[in-house]
């Protein structure tokens, strides 16, 4: 049994409001709103970072700017590669005078608006470029025992490759795992499961019922005329994987949110 607080809790993805938003005000309340609703319901809030490559506020500063309470086990950061030294430094001294201790290190979407960490930043010697594995031992180097560190698995790639990375980031001092999206028992992610039974793993779930955008997310055509029901999905989710933790991608606040909590029995 994978008993660890990420696998008897639901994780819910929120993003924070872009920069060039011209609703500021607005964006910041529905943040606030949905962060809260994720806090009470004991779930964990999963803030994240520059999701697909625009550039948006970081959740440390907008959580900070709110004055929003954190319980360390109800906030996870994102954090990606996309940053100067300088302001990944800033994220993280901030996660740490706020005591949010989780963090998913992941590699990141890019853009031309983005910098992006040079191997000279992190004290890498031996890549061309900075990958979710070196920013992970930067962060494990500076800021020692401050945070618990996952990272994300695609079952999508070539498994060879995946497992081959996943050893490089446990190496690193990842110690849980984030999967993308699945919509049904995935034989690579019961692969993963048995290579690291001692590791938590949180399976994501799909929530949208735009097939089309999982479909760009995974990098692998679904055909539109799938039939998906995202809240059916996740039922089979639970039952296909009991012991394991979801993360809620593209939840619907106003549509879904009241449903999850009956679809799987707390232990």
């Amino acid at each position: 049994m994978r008993h660890h607080i990420e696998n008897r809790i639901y994780h819910v993805e929120i993003l924070p409001p872009k920069q060039d938003t011209e609703k500021l005000h607005e964006d910041l309340e529905l943040f606030t709103t949905k962060y809260n609703r994720v806090k009470e319901s004991g779930y964990c809030a999963c803030i994240t970072d520059n999701a697909m490559g625009l550039l948006a506020f970081q959740g440390p500063e907008v959580i900070e700017e709110l004055c929003l309470k954190v319980e360390p086990s109800q906030v996870m950061i994102h954090l990606n590669t996309f940053h100067t030294k300088a302001n990944l430094h800033e994220i993280l001294d901030t996660c740490v005078a706020q005591g949010i201790k989780y963090l998913l290190i992941i590699t990141g979407d890019g853009s031309d608006r983005l910098p992006k960490l040079t191997p000279a930043d992190v004290g890498a010697t031996d890549v061309q470029s900075v990958t979710s594995v070196e920013l992970l031992r930067y962060i494990a180097k500076q800021y020692p025992g401050k945070f618990t560190m996952g990272v994300a698995f695609n079952p999508y790639e070539p498994q060879e490759h995946e497992f081959a990375k996943m050893e490089r980031k446990m190496a690193a001092g990842a110690e849980f795992v984030v999967t993308q999206p699945i919509i049904e028992k995935n034989a690579i992610v019961d692969e993963l499961l048995r290579k690291y039974p001692d590791v938590p793993v949180i399976i994501e779930a799909w929530m949208s019922k735009k097939l089309y955008l999982l479909s760009d997310a995974v990098g692998y055509e679904i055909p539109e005329d799938t039939e998906f029901d995202p809240i059916e999905t996740l039922k089979q989710i639970h039952r296909d994987y009991p012991d394991c933790g979801v993360y809620l991608s593209l939840l619907g606040f106003k549509t879904q949110y009241h449903l999850i909590s009956d679809t799987w029995v707390r232990e």
